[in-house]
This record gives C-alpha cells, sequence and structure tokens, in this order.
C-alpha cells in the first residue's frame, strides 16, 4: 500500500508505442523513460514484459500492462488491455508493481472473470488497477476488490460513447464521490489546466500519455489546429 500512498499527487506518464510505429524500438522506449523521469514523472505506466523491466531501473513504481501488436478494427467493442489470466502473469513474472487490466464487464478471452484477474494479481503481491469507461464498471471493480480504479476508457467504448474533447471531468467526479478507492484521471490530458482541474475534482493521482510521449499526435494537432 506505501506505493499507492507514493502516488498521492503524481503524475504517471504512459510511455507507449506501437510495434509499428518508429519509438517502439527498445532503446527508443527506454530513452523516452529516462527523460519523462528526468522531468519529474512519479510513476511509469507501459505495455509488455519487456518495457515492464526496462522501467523497473528506474526506481519508480510500474504499472504494467498488455496490448495485442495490432489493435482490431472492433476495438471499441472488445476487451484489448491485459484481458486474461497469461497476459496477468507475464505482467507478474516481468515485475510490474501495479496490473493494469481492463475493468469492464465485457465478455473475455476464454470466459475469464474480472474477479479471477484481480484474485490472480493479489495472490502474487501486486496491486490492481481497474481502466473503466463508466461510473457503474468503476463501482463494480472496486466492490470486487479492484486497488485502483482508473478512466483510461471513457469515450474509448461502445457503454461509454463516443469521447469528449478533453478529459471525462464527469466521470471523475462521480467515481469520487461513489468509490471509496483512489481514483486516477487518464484520457486526453493536454494541457496543465487540465491536470490542476483534475485534482481539485478529487483526483488521487493523473495518467498523462499522448501529450508527452507520442510526437505524432502532438504534432498533428499543431498541423491540423486551423483546420
Amino acid at each position: 500500500m506505501d506505493i499507492i500512498k507514493n502516488l498521492q499527487g503524481k503524475i504517471i506518464v504512459s510511455v507507449q508505442a506501437m510495434p509499428n510505429e518508429p519509438l517502439y524500438r527498445e532503446e527508443c522506449m527506454k530513452a523516452l523513460m529516462e527523460s519523462v523521469v528526468n522531468g519529474g514523472a512519479g510513476a511509469l505506466r507501459v505495455a509488455g514484459a519487456r518495457d515492464v523491466k526496462n522501467a523497473k531501473s528506474f526506481g519508480l513504481p510500474v504499472i504494467g500492462l498488455t496490448k495485442p501488436n495490432i489493435l482490431p478494427e472492433n476495438w471499441r467493442e472488445v476487451v484489448y488491455i491485459t484481458p486474461s489470466l497469461k497476459e496477468v502473469m507475464e505482467l507478474i513474472d516481468a515485475g510490474a508493481d501495479i496490473i493494469a487490466f481492463d475493468g469492464t464487464s465485457r465478455h473475455r478471452p476464454g470466459n475469464c472473470k474480472l474477479e479471477e484477474i484481480i484474485n490472480e494479481i493479489h495472490k502474487s503481491g501486486r496491486l490492481a488497477m481497474a481502466d473503466i469507461s463508466t461510473a457503474n464498471e468503476g463501482m463494480n471493480c472496486a466492490k470486487l476488490g479492484a486497488d485502483i480504479i482508473s478512466t483510461t476508457l471513457a469515450g474509448y467504448t461502445v457503454e461509454s460513447g463516443e469521447p469528449d474533447e478533453g478529459p471525462d471531468f464527469k466521470l471523475l467526479d462521480k467515481l469520487f464521490h461513489t468509490v471509496d478507492k483512489p481514483i486516477i484521471l487518464e484520457g486526453r490530458i493536454w494541457e496543465p489546466e487540465d491536470v490542476k482541474k483534475a485534482f481539485k475534482l478529487g483526483a488521487y493521482c493523473v495518467v498523462i500519455g499522448s501529450a508527452i510521449t507520442r510526437p505524432q499526435l502532438i504534432t498533428k494537432r499543431f498541423v491540423e489546429y486551423d483546420k
């Protein structure tokens, strides 16, 4: 639980890239991790055993997850973030302190249940972080024993609808007032003002990804600014 206490009020940086992107190369991902740590990141959120192992060398809490190499066309309809016990075990073996998983109520590969994932994470002495898209999903994961609830999937599932331009502050506010667990705001955070508002609404900590570690998306925002 000291890990959770150490996250309070911090900025967690999600350092991820897809295998078809230039920055996915191991040396590039390690350089990105070092850069954000030098900038003051309080923890790292990374995908896959390779990057979990490398992230551990920086001495910060590491949130591990898995994703497929290529997202399916119907990605809004399916579970793809740490979907089953197999992926959970890969992250545990790699040394992740916190395991992030899809916390929605959708069907999982092999009929794996949410409670099985959470129980397996706890059995290994790690913390369970539920990536959810709706308040009901957050409340359900909290009841099942998840240690942390994150708004990661808000706007990225059929159940949560199309995303707003910015973070889902309404979901954060609702979760803060209904769930007795640390609530993380993640998703579409682009400005320092978003972080300030998140903490004002009760966020335990904030995860920032694309605005820091996805240069193609940062560039696209500037290129398309007046379009």
